[in-house]
């Protein structure tokens, strides 16, 4: 088979264990760039945070961010962007500040969250990442239901991490009873994403693979989080990180070594070392 596209998780899979990336692992994804394959960055994470690390890796089809609510390649002109409304962002967050838990309003522009449980440098301030040319603030307040009432916000998703499993269920069946524009994500632990209704990483993947002509079985994805399965699932080679849970193994074609033994840069090796360049096989018309 020949591969066009390689997907890649951010946590627990392009990072090593203390949140770096390796040197084999650009390497590696500097290889794959030059045999003419797709690679793109599949997170929940903001799209500043994935646009410094896809910069590095020198990633060249649009990032897939926020679990697919915010996609581009530059912030300014984002290929698709999915949001939840101001009044339904105020309202859900007026009932989860019931609950013990830490909530993040993400916006591809900052992050507004409560104070519960943050580190005491970064209370009631701004943390601007200056060092790239994506400044990104994160500001935490005593009240966020008041901050957003001032200043109302649509945003593409919003992260929840309670104290107890018990509290995400309650809270997460409550939400889909109550709200029918949004869906809950249940991620790793007791982490919750919510996000507008339709979004999902593998929806986001789906519509970047139809602007490139990619299909499904020369895609490889690799992940290691629970919010991955689906992917990892569709493509036509679905990978888990060593490091994954085994649950998750269960659904992969493949597992590659740990994110801290080079896992990336070991299934890279492996799979894409014999495939001749895209151009090549255009020219020898192996492929359109």
């Amino acid at each position: 088979m020949i591969y066009k596209l390689l997907a890649l998780n951010i946590d627990n899979t392009l990072l090593n264990g203390n949140g770096r990336l390796n040197k084999a692992t650009k390497e590696a994804i500097e290889y794959a760039v030059d045999k003419g394959i797709y690679v793109s960055i599949v997170t929940s994470k903001n799209f500043s945070t994935a646009s410094r690390l896809g910069s590095t890796l020198k990633v060249n089809a649009p990032l897939i961010t926020h679990q697919g609510a915010f996609i581009a390649n530059e912030k300014q002109n984002p290929i698709l962007v999915r949001k939840i409304s101001e009044n339904t962002t105020i309202d859900l967050v007026r009932f989860l500040e019931a609950f013990h838990c830490q909530i993040r309003v993400v916006h591809e522009d900052f992050t507004l969250g409560n104070k519960m449980k943050m580190p005491s440098n970064l209370m009631g301030k701004i943390v601007f990442q200056s060092s790239t040319r994506y400044s990104y603030s994160e500001q935490y307040v005593d009240s966020l239901l008041e901050k957003l009432k001032e200043n109302p916000i649509a945003t593409p998703k919003i992260e929840v991490v309670f104290n107890d499993m018990e509290d995400l269920s309650d809270a997460s069946k409550a939400i889909r009873e109550m709200f029918h524009e949004i869906d809950c994500i249940q991620n790793d632990g007791t982490k919750m994403e919510i996000v507008p209704t339709g979004v999902s990483k593998l929806k986001g993947l789906l519509y970047v693979c139809d602007l490139l002509n990619i299909h499904r079985e020369e895609a490889v994805v690799i992940g290691s989080g629970f919010d991955d399965k689906p992917l990892i699932e569709w493509a036509g080679l679905g990978v888990v990180m060593g490091n994954a849970a085994a649950e998750l193994k269960k659904s992969a074609d493949w597992v590659t070594r740990s994110n801290n033994q080079n896992g990336v840069a070991y299934l890279v090796k492996e799979h894409f070392r014999k495939q001749p360049p895209i151009e090549f096989l255009k020219k020898m018309n192996v492929i359109k």
